[in-house]
């Protein structure tokens, strides 16, 4: 039986050995740049859905588009690290952002759907990926 060996050249084992000690660091950098592509055409389709084709005037204070953000990038219980789009809780008047996105989202009875989080989820996925993969070569270069 024939036996090969390879031998990987020493700036590239130094790279991944370093690699080793940032990679919490350059996955929490990897997830806010993609997390920001996703939250800005969230934003955009929200702004574009809010108000527009109601029978009455709108009554839109901009506290709902004001409360969607970012959160901080955790460490769920499975090892994995996750950063979500989402809105802030309550509002001045005591409802909550999160079921007033879900009507515009969703609909109801009189209302019809406009959706605006699953567009910006389909259409900014391939953006996401390739934000995040630049923002990985970018710190494995910096090392």
């Amino acid at each position: 039986m024939a036996k090969a060996y390879v031998q990987l050249p020493e700036e590239y084992l130094q790279k991944l050995s370093k690699l080793g000690n940032k990679t919490d660091e350059i996955c929490e950098k990897m997830l806010k740049a993609g997390g920001e592509v996703v939250l800005s055409k969230v934003k955009s389709n929200l702004s574009s859905v809010v108000g527009s084709g109601t029978k009455y005037k709108s009554r839109s204070t901009g506290e709902l588009e004001g409360a969607l953000g970012l959160s901080e990038v955790r460490l769920d219980r499975n090892g994995n690290y996750n950063i979500k789009v989402g809105f802030a809780e309550t509002r001045r008047d005591g409802t909550s952002n999160a079921k007033l996105a879900n009507i515009i989202e969703y609909g109801k009875s009189g209302q019809v759907a406009k959706p605006f989080m699953k567009p910006a989820k389909a259409s900014s996925k391939a953006k996401c990926i390739e934000v995040m993969k630049s923002t990985f070569d970018k710190e494995v270069n910096n090392i």
